[in-house]
């Protein structure tokens, strides 16, 4: 460990034991793996949404398996798995559910829409109009569903993985940035290497009879995955690296380049964030570095460039790189 590292470390004996997180993690990465080749970044970052009990936007082209990675993820955990394809004709009752009048009883009796589950995967989920888009605000925050006037908490965890097309505007709604607030990230899935093509075609060549899919087996408990939240929101966090989120999210609001800045809902998921990336690799304590490897995924969506920067071909992501590399680390 550096000594950089070393002075973010707690100073006291009860260190928290992240050893049983980083296995089931680790096993977790190794079932999806049967399947995916190459993706370790996207994976990682769909386990620390996970752990962070935040939500994640997935976005690239057809066909590099968005949908597919966020499928075998919440199939390695032994949990309620539900999936919503999002079309201009989905109506919000078809997410919520809805009340129906059950003759028997003469009364109204609510039926739970897809939206109730553990790991809920929405595809295209820029298909919809805004009205079937709306009704994903208050679960997404509030983890809660009112339909009727009636709240129905959704099963815990609750975590949305959801999917679009970045090319493909024909038939597309634009997400609005309250609603991509929500998201504590976006992933940017590219296409494969070299490489790992090759991989792809001997895999799949190789592949005679049977789904692959079918390889995949649950590998973490929804109890256990609870404590795992919990125990990643016990991890220390040093003064300074709170100084160094803050100091992030300023220099957001006061960069000529950008014309809206992030939230403090933006500080809290990074703080969030680098809680889980620390756990992943076995750490109880974060460093600046934790930060800086989450901060593009958390902030290219949650803030807008300037008219100018973006006909100049500028995108936020550079910005936000610009913006985190400027900031002394504390030592």
């Amino acid at each position: 460990m550096s000594e950089l590292a070393s002075k973010y470390e707690p100073n006291f004996e009860n260190r928290i034991d992240l050893s049983v997180l980083q296995e089931k993690m680790d096993a977790v990465k190794s079932e999806v793996k049967k399947v995916i080749v190459g993706q370790d970044d996207v994976i990682r970052k769909l386990l620390i949404a996970i752990l962070a009990g935040g939500h994640s936007l997935i976005e690239g082209m057809p066909g590099v398996a968005k949908t597919l990675t966020a499928k075998l993820i919440a199939k390695s955990v032994q949990g309620d798995f539900k999936r919503i394809q999002f079309t201009p004709d989905l109506m919000p009752s078809d997410v919520t559910g809805s009340s129906i009048l059950d003759l028997k009883s003469n009364e109204f009796q609510f039926l739970q829409g897809p939206i109730f589950g553990h790991i809920v995967l929405i595809d295209e989920i820029n298909r919809a109009p805004a009205k079937t888009q709306s009704s994903l605000f208050e679960c997404m925050s509030e983890r809660q569903v009112t339909v009727d006037g009636t709240t129905y908490p959704v099963p815990r965890p609750f975590v949305v993985f959801a999917t679009q097309n970045p090319i493909e505007h024909e038939g597309t709604y634009r997400l609005p940035e309250a609603q991509l607030d929500r998201f504590l990230f976006k992933i940017n899935v590219g296409y494969p290497a070299l490489e790992e093509e090759m991989e792809i075609l001997r895999e799949h060549h190789a592949q005679k009879t049977g789904d692959k899919e079918d390889l995949v087996q649950p590998v973490v408990g929804i109890a256990e995955l609870i404590g795992f939240q919990e125990l990643v929101k016990q991890l220390y966090v040093h003064e300074d690296v709170f100084a160094y989120i803050v100091q992030v999210i300023f220099n957001t609001r006061s960069n000529p380049n950008l014309s809206l800045g992030a939230s403090p809902r933006a500080s809290i998921a990074l703080l969030e964030a680098s809680k889980a990336s620390a756990a992943l690799q076995g750490r109880d304590f974060i460093t600046p570095d934790d930060v800086k490897y989450v901060a593009p995924n958390i902030l290219g969506h949650r803030v807008l460039l300037t008219p100018e920067k973006e006909m100049e071909g500028f995108t936020s992501d550079f910005i936000i790189k610009q913006i985190v590399d400027a900031i002394e680390i504390p030592r």
